[in-house]
């Protein structure tokens, strides 16, 4: 598998197939871990970074933890590679602008990437579509178990796994879904549901995670403390809330319904217009449609579309993917042009069928 090819693809986590994917688009647990015999990248010369990827990359390897895995030297791509892999959730905007031999392996199927030498040695992510934390705690406990068994973990009898930051000292577990809360949005009830994360010490943020903008209503909420916490217990935490904020947006999308039908019948369509009909369209304007009209879609107001369609399309249109398609360079202007572009074709009737066959 080429980068190029994923231009072509969408990841198991964007199928929209997963429990409750109407709402719940993906669930990710996340491992930070660090070897025993290397200071923490912070400290690490060039040499330590050099040595830490070469016997981690031997370890994954060796572990077989994937039958068709590609594995990358994040340090070599191009700007444009990068970007795309951070488009994908399969690494962060910290392991793209990072310095140093840094790499990442990746499964074909994108349900899981390890990351070497992002903030931790290794960071191991699983993610699969819907709800569906438990499974996800089950595979990537595998993953970290079979890497443990060729290499030794920083690990401290009291205080459990050493990370670099002291917030993931312990388990070095990060539990999270990524969520489309458009109707709680609308409704203006969005702040009093973080305000209530917050108060049981569970972040929220944007949709490329720490420090990014939620864009197209979507949000990802996550534990915030990790030490002295057991790892079923993160996962029980996250896997108890969601069902309750899940219950919350299918109250306001129910009370938009009842209470604003027209109101929300002309936002869909007129999000559903202009994607398909403009010449020029920024990132940012985007997502905001594809938010409303992918709500559409679960409300049965669009009929010609699916859940992974959206899903894929809000992927699709970022900026690296699409001068990784054309094959260019493109400007800001060139970028809102060649979106455009793209979304017309996509959402074009001759594009149903094709669609619908693959889906």
């Amino acid at each position: 598998m080429e980068l190029k090819e994923l231009t072509q693809s969408s990841g198991e986590w964007l199928r929209g197939n997963g429990p409750e994917a109407d709402i719940v688009i993906s669930s990710r647990v996340r491992l930070a871990r660090n070897l025993a015999e290397f200071p923490f990248i912070s400290r690490a010369t060039p040499q330590d970074r050099v040595q830490i990827e070469r016997i981690l990359r031997e370890s994954i390897i060796a572990s077989q933890v994937s039958a068709d895995l590609l594995y990358i030297a994040v340090d070599e791509l191009q700007g444009v590679d990068r970007q795309l892999l951070v488009e994908r959730h399969l690494i962060s905007r910290e392991h793209a602008e990072g310095q140093g031999r840094r790499a990442v392996a990746i499964d074909k199927a994108e349900k899981f990437s390890l990351m070497i030498n992002e903030e931790d040695h290794l960071r191991i992510q699983v993610m699969q579509s819907g709800f569906n934390l438990h499974s996800v705690w089950e595979q990537i406990n595998a993953i970290d178990n079979a890497i443990e068994r060729k290499v030794t973990y920083a690990f401290h009898e009291r205080l459990g796994y050493l990370t670099a930051c002291p917030t993931n000292v312990g388990t070095g577990m990060r539990v999270s879904v990524m969520m489309h809360l458009p109707a709680l949005v609308i409704t203006r009830q969005i702040e009093k549901v973080f305000r209530s994360l917050q108060k049981i010490s569970l972040a929220v943020r944007g949709l490329f995670g720490e420090g990014s903008q939620a864009m197209g209503d979507f949000y990802q909420i996550s534990n915030q403390i990790t030490l002295g916490r057991k790892e079923d217990d993160l996962v029980q935490q996250v896997s108890d809330i969601v069902p309750v904020i899940i219950d919350y947006e299918r109250q306001a999308r129910q009370f938009l319904i009842k209470e604003s039908q027209e109101n929300l019948h002309d936002r869909v369509s007129r999000a559903y217009g202009i994607l398909r009909t403009a010449q020029t369209i920024s990132s940012e304007e985007t997502m905001h449609l594809l938010s409303s009209v992918r709500m559409g879609v679960n409300l049965g107001l669009i009929a010609d579309l699916q859940i992974a369609d959206i899903n894929e399309l809000f992927i699709h249109t970022q900026p690296a993917h699409l001068q990784k398609r054309t094959g260019n360079e493109l400007g800001s202007v060139d970028r809102n042009i060649e979106r455009a572009r793209y979304l017309r074709q996509y959402l074009s009737h001759e594009d149903g069928a094709q669609r619908a066959e693959k889906n």
